[in-house]
């Protein structure tokens, strides 16, 4: 089952929604984020990314950062432009971009649940990041940005959702990227329930972005709960901040990489190496239209690169995705880069960047560069089922959810 909650959030006034409203904190770096935020004290920034108003050589994980953010908190609210629900709510959160439209429902989720594997991950944690996010909610005494949870379409679920879309929306706003937002508070008691109801159906729920937010709740949970001598599980901190879509409505692009050299070969040689794993073509068409396709960029020149068979092992949810194909026979023994989570020599491009993104890099300077086809909803639940990890970088989420629209504290 699915145990979900409603909270009372710190949200924004109608009229503020669009200036708060910002990208998450990992989909910029500081200095874009900076750059954002400038002439804009209500940018949600201020809170996710508190070192934009600290001097710029300060370590982004100085202690001063967190209380920056903590303080900036505090500031939104007593201001006003982040007010409490009244009472404890859902909320119903709509994203529009272009022709895709994802709905989906903001509630807490169960950090017991989390723990015990019936919300499902595809990812491994890095220590660092978790150290931070851990950090950052603790000294917030909230969750600021939520979890991106999916789960497998169920009718009931979407007649529900849809039915509560007829009233008049809280906020309905245009971002500069031009996804339109869309959100819905859900305070009645009995579409609450019914909701709650529905969602105990629901055999499980699957991180789709958010690893670190969500492994950071069960740390804080745990540091508050050994804190509590009247710890009784009811305590707001026993669940985190999550968007919950259908599996149906997601929207994956492509992962895509760039590599800084071709680890002692010449362009020549390296093509002849790929041809032992890939066959391979030149094209005028770096998108790959299938998966077990890829197209790369070497020496100003795109070609298509196609697995042969035989080449990985098709039944295996795992080494048969196309960013472990890329890293089996072709990254670790070509390339050298058996860490790509920790190597220097690899970075990772979002696919809604396109593939001028990659001629750019390697315009810069960059040997090689790699475009994957997107994985699909089905081989992500596939992994997650079998209780295994994708490689780092498999998915880019698109749209991304927008941060602070709605704060969950972990107090009263």
């Amino acid at each position: 089952m699915a145990r979900i909650q409603p909270f009372r959030a710190y949200r924004p006034p109608r009229d503020r929604a669009a200036r708060v409203a910002a990208p998450p904190y990992d989909v910029l770096d500081t200095e874009e984020a900076r750059a954002m935020a400038q002439g804009n004290p209500r940018s949600f920034l201020h809170i996710s990314k508190p070192e934009i108003g600290l001097p710029a050589d300060l370590d982004p994980h100085d202690p001063r950062v967190y209380a920056q953010g903590a303080e900036n908190l505090k500031r939104f609210i007593e201001e006003g432009t982040l007010a409490r629900e009244a009472a404890p709510a859902f909320y119903i959160y709509r994203q529009r971009m272009g022709q895709h439209t994802q709905t989906g429902i903001v509630a807490g989720a169960s950090v017991d649940e989390y723990e015990a594997g019936l919300i499902k991950k595809h990812e491994f944690t890095r220590p660092d990041k978790e150290d931070d996010r851990t950090r950052h909610i603790d000294l917030l005494d909230a969750n600021d940005e939520p979890v991106f949870l999916t789960y497998p379409a169920q009718s009931a679920l979407r007649v529900r959702i849809a039915a509560l879309q007829s009233a008049e929306p809280e906020y309905d706003f245009t971002t500069d990227d031009g996804i339109a937002h869309t959100l819905w508070v859900v305070k009645d008691p009995a579409a609450m329930a019914a909701l709650t109801e529905a969602f105990a159906a629901v055999p499980a729920l699957y991180v789709a972005d958010g690893h670190h937010r969500s492994a950071a709740a069960t740390r804080v949970r745990a540091a508050r709960r050994q804190a509590n001598p009247r710890h009784d599980g009811s305590e707001p901190y026993n669940a985190f901040l999550a968007v919950i879509f259908p599996h149906d409505e997601m929207k994956i692009m492509a992962y895509n990489r760039v590599v800084k050299d071709l680890h002692g070969r010449s362009p020549a040689e390296f093509l002849a190496a790929l041809s032992g794993a890939f066959a391979i073509s030149p094209t005028t068409h770096p998108e790959p239209e299938a998966l077990h396709g890829f197209g790369m960029l070497l020496g100003e020149r795109w070609y298509r690169l196609t697995a042969k068979p035989g080449s990985f092992p098709a039944d295996d949810p795992v080494r048969s995705l196309d960013a472990a194909i890329l890293q089996h026979n072709c990254l670790e023994p070509l390339l050298g880069i058996a860490d790509p989570r920790r190597d220097k020599r690899i970075d990772f491009v979002g696919g809604i960047r396109g593939t001028a993104e990659l001629e750019r890099r390697c315009r810069e300077g960059w040997a090689v560069a790699f475009a994957l086809h997107p994985t699909s909803i089905d081989q992500l639940m596939a992994v997650a089922d079998a209780g295994h990890v994708m490689p780092p970088k498999s998915t880019w989420f698109e749209p991304k959810l927008r941060s602070g629209l709605f704060v969950r504290p972990l107090g009263d």
